[in-house]
């Protein structure tokens, strides 16, 4: 569970109790998870809700995405969960943000459940899970061209480092200073998180040219690790999760 002393004074577990079906997960993501988090950072609460059986029988649409924001004692609260089934299915679709989040270890909430999605990810990842982060990296760019702000700066750095970690070794690991201190980075990034944890928008008082070589290279050294990487291309644990949803939705 959370021992993180980054974190706002906020009752994270009643925001879980509160929500209209069982929750089988909760963390932390965002800035906190990412090891950037300003004074101002909001708190990105992400997991998974169970809709009952009947939910998913009738000619309504299932409320498969839920998501609300509010203010709680001053500090800017956001949380999105979907249904187990799913936020199963974005894990199949090679998307490294849903393994950040189930794999984050900023724990308000967990279940059995839980530690089975846990336990099954490393089934999911392939070494196609590059695309995602290449792909994220990019958007978080573009952005910073076009913003020149920090907090998407620090992004693009992250995602890539995040990505090169996991082709290489098969594990999630989202946190920048970690990345930094474990990888080939930037001997600037510390400094950078460092201004970022005074303002959420703060802009980048950097070297573009400098940044933009540095970007180049770990994409480089991103693409060298996915064709280099040991990772499968296809997923091997598909029926071990469908067992699970169906499992768990017929116990509610």
């Amino acid at each position: 569970m959370i021992a993180d002393a980054q974190l706002p004074a906020v009752d994270l577990t009643s925001v879980v109790a509160a929500e209209p079906d069982p929750v089988l997960f909760a963390t932390v993501s965002g800035a906190h998870l990412y090891g950037f988090p300003s004074r101002d950072s909001d708190v990105d609460l992400r997991g998974v809700h169970l809709l009952p059986a009947q939910a998913l029988l009738g000619l309504r649409e299932p409320e498969e995405t839920r998501s609300r924001m509010w203010d709680a004692n001053g500090v800017e609260m956001d949380l999105v969960t979907h249904d187990l089934r799913k936020f199963v299915r974005l894990m199949l679709r090679r998307n490294g943000y849903v393994l950040e989040q189930l794999l984050s270890p900023l724990v308000v909430h967990t279940t059995d459940v839980h530690a089975e999605l846990v336990a099954l990810a490393p089934g999911v990842i392939t070494r196609h899970h590059a695309h995602h982060y290449r792909g994220f990296a990019g958007t978080q760019w573009r952005l910073y061209e076009k913003t020149r702000e920090l907090k998407p700066l620090l992004y693009t750095f992250r995602v890539l480092l995040t990505g090169i970690r996991l082709m290489r070794s098969g594990e999630v690991q989202a946190d920048l200073p970690t990345l930094a201190g474990e990888l080939r980075a930037p001997g600037y990034l510390p400094e950078l998180i460092e201004v970022k944890a005074a303002a959420e928008h703060g802009r980048a008082e950097v070297d573009h040219a400098r940044v933009a070589a540095d970007v180049e290279a770990l994409h480089a050294e991103l693409d060298a690790a996915q064709a280099a990487s040991e990772l499968p291309d296809e997923a091997s644990a598909y029926d071990a999760l469908h067992d699970l949803v169906v499992r768990a939705r017929l116990q509610g």
